[in-house]
């Protein structure tokens, strides 16, 4: 049995629940939306975040039909995001498949992330709560406001981390702290118990995406991303920023430049990996990861039962070891 197959171990009946029902919720009596949706559930990935849910739930209390509508809801919003950002991003492919975009085209990836959209609409209303509804809401709202900063940052001449953080706890850490909070809201837990949760999901978002950055920087047929994929799009993350920020070679700081305004070749940016690599990036990214990964841990104590917070341990270091 593999990592996930045992973190799943305690949620595995709730997870095959959850599973039927959110497949169930991306079909549709359309013949050409039906088949985009086929193609969007192929790339469905581990499921990280509504595991994330269900085993809070579970640490808190009982895992209820709430528990379920509302991880669906969460997992269809971040669907769609995704179907968006790849239209935003021009991009061709996404987990290794190509996009829904490439495969089609804009004006039909725009229009099914609406549908998904819309039915993470439904599925919040049917979870009965008005506060795990604002949850979902203001979880729109992140994700909107990240993609909007790290498209205004391709143009700035500065490379300041906090505006990398900003980006990362918009669209990826607000995620994991959604995905933990309405597992602690559908167990009637207290505010001051859910905001705890909140801030722990926090953390392993934050683990997440930076532990994804690192990957950019290897090339690997098991990674869903092409190598170097987010310097292709002008996007430059915590490994690059720190080297940036701490060199005295005037070059790096142009290649840097070339690379945001996409005007970089493909040595060049080959070139800079190098650079980034041999001068500390990687391993001040990965310090800064088990750093959150340390603080997320220290939390899981006050938060969950023993059995619930052994297993949300394996989970964030499966999140930080992942090799993909």
């Amino acid at each position: 049995m593999d990592k996930l197959q045992l973190i799943k171990a305690p949620i595995m009946k709730e997870f095959g629940a959850f599973k039927a029902l959110f497949d169930s919720s991306l079909q549709s009596s359309n013949p050409l939306l039906n088949e985009v949706l086929i193609h969007i559930k192929q790339r469905n990935g581990k499921m990280l975040r509504p595991i994330l849910t269900l085993l809070v739930a579970k640490g808190l209390g009982d895992v209820t039909e709430t528990v379920f509508h509302a991880s669906i809801s969460l997992e269809l919003l971040h669907t769609a995001s995704l179907l968006h950002d790849d239209v935003v991003d021009e991009s061709d492919e996404r987990r290794g498949q190509p996009s829904v975009n490439a495969v089609y085209d804009n004006k039909i990836s725009v229009l099914v992330g609406d549908y998904i959209l819309s039915n993470s609409l439904k599925h919040a209303a049917l979870t009965n709560s008005t506060q795990i509804v604002d949850v979902i809401a203001r979880l729109g709202q992140n994700l909107a406001e990240g993609e909007i900063i790290q498209l205004t940052n391709v143009q700035s001449t500065s490379f300041d981390e906090k505006v990398y953080f900003d980006v990362i706890r918009k669209k990826t850490a607000a995620l994991f702290s959604s995905c933990a909070a309405v597992g602690a809201i559908s167990t009637g837990a207290p505010e001051e118990k859910v905001g705890k949760v909140y801030n722990f999901g926090e953390l392993v978002g934050l683990a997440f995406q930076i532990k994804d950055d690192i990957f950019d920087y290897y090339p690997s047929p098991e990674i869903g991303k092409p190598t170097e994929n987010d310097m292709h799009e002008g996007k430059l993350t915590l490994p690059a920023l720190y080297v940036i920020n701490h060199t005295e070679d005037a070059s790096v700081r142009e290649i840097a430049l070339r690379i945001r305004s996409l005007k970089a070749s493909a040595g060049e940016i080959s070139h800079f990996v190098d650079i980034v690599k041999s001068n500390g990036g990687i391993d001040y990214a990965n310090k800064i990861m088990h750093e959150y990964r340390d603080r997320a841990v220290g939390m899981l104590k006050e938060m969950v039962s023993d059995d619930i917070c052994e297993t949300l341990t394996a989970y964030i270091d499966f999140v930080v070891d992942r090799e993909k």
